[in-house]
């Protein structure tokens, strides 16, 4: 099973394309999908929808005492992102000056190395944002 993995990772849609969905009955968009709109209440309008890749910082922190498996990341800045369309994320902020990272300093996705199964192991990607 363990070698299925990163097939099973690859086909994880939300991972890779920032894949959520829109409500066609009031135009609210979220992220990760949801199955009812918690808006209008409605389960049948819908539609996936791929997120904007840019948006800006509204708030970040960063982290100096790393969870298990991230020691070797830190410092690190993780951030509250508002994509272009409104929805908002969080995220870490990767390849960036510290003195550039801000509330409201535009970024936009970049697609990262997330975590290592060990020096054997399988290596999972996914979406960070950088500073633009």
């Amino acid at each position: 099973m363990k070698d299925a993995l990163p097939l099973i990772w690859r086909r994880s849609k939300e991972r890779y394309r920032l894949l959520g969905n829109r409500c066609q009955s009031c135009n609210q968009a979220y992220y990760p999908s949801r199955k009812i709109c918690s808006k209008c209440r409605r389960a049948s309008k819908l539609v996936p929808e791929e997120m904007p890749k840019k948006g800006k910082v509204i708030s970040f922190t960063q982290v100096f005492s790393a969870p298990e498996g991230f020691e070797n990341e830190a410092p690190y800045f993780l951030a509250l992102i508002e994509l272009d369309n409104g929805v908002i994320i969080l995220s870490q902020i990767v390849d960036s000056p510290s003195e550039r990272i801000v509330i409201g300093a535009p970024v936009k996705m970049v697609f990262r190395r997330v975590f290592e199964d060990g020096s054997q192991g399988a290596i999972a990607y996914g979406f960070k944002f950088k500073v633009e």
